[in-house]
């Protein structure tokens, strides 16, 4: 089987990493998703990832306020360093070969982020994982993720989440939410929809990034998603 991409972008957030729990990570949910980035890497795809932190702390939550929002948004970017760490454990055990990159210095624990580098990984047949954001506060994890697939040129970024795709409302909370099948980068923002941040929308928009929004709790969604078939919701 072919893969319809060759190079993508995949957005995880921290929750993504803790299973049932809310806090840290879960080594139940950790191995089989190790198992589905795997899998599309032997299908010949180039995999990139970009890691949120909230499973350890969010810079924006009320737990945040009374901390320095710089200060905060810094502790975040730690989040995502040991969220990288555990994702890239996980993914060596399952036979993978990978590079763990940060925004921010720290060698003794990755490799600084250098454009050409992480390109090099990827033809190299490496995962390649970006942690620490873009090294800036007052910037997500989601901006981070357009940015970086921008800077290595993929073809997508698959932005794993725990409900089918883009919907007009919050379908946890609302039943007769609809799900969007295609969706304009335009709509998102006027809309308000919680796809990603506007900072990212808006830069995918201006350089024609397409998004794919798709439930990554169901088992095998990666994998037909890069072989071409419809699943979850395209922003374009």
């Amino acid at each position: 089987m072919e893969s319809t991409f060759k190079r993508i972008l995949l957005k995880l957030s921290g929750e993504a990493l803790s299973g049932e729990g809310r806090f840290g990570v879960d080594p139940a949910r950790i191995g089989p998703l190790a198992d589905e980035i795997g899998e599309i890497r032997q299908l010949g795809v180039e995999v990139a990832i970009v890691l949120g932190g909230g499973n350890f702390f969010r810079g924006v939550s009320e737990a945040a306020q009374e901390i320095d929002r710089v200060a905060a948004d810094h502790m975040g970017m730690l989040a995502t360093l040991i969220n990288g760490l555990a994702l890239q454990d996980a993914l060596e055990k399952h036979g993978q070969q990978t590079r763990l990159m940060t925004a921010i210095e720290m060698p003794q624990v990755a490799e600084l982020f250098i454009r050409r580098r992480a390109i090099r990984h990827l033809e190299k047949g490496r995962i390649v994982i970006f942690a620490a954001g873009t090294g800036s506060p007052y910037f997500s994890t989601d901006t981070a993720a357009a940015l970086r697939a921008m800077e290595i040129k993929a073809e997508v970024i698959l932005k794993g989440t725990k409900v089918a795709g883009v919907y007009d409302a919050d379908p946890l909370k609302v039943k007769e939410a609809t799900l969007f099948s295609h969706i304009s980068y335009l709509e998102v923002l006027s809309r308000g929809l919680a796809v990603m941040d506007s900072t990212a929308i808006s830069m995918c928009r201006d350089h024609n990034m397409p998004i794919i929004v798709f439930n990554l709790n169901q088992p095998g969604n990666l994998r037909r998603l890069v072989l071409g078939e419809k699943v979850g919701s395209l922003v374009s």
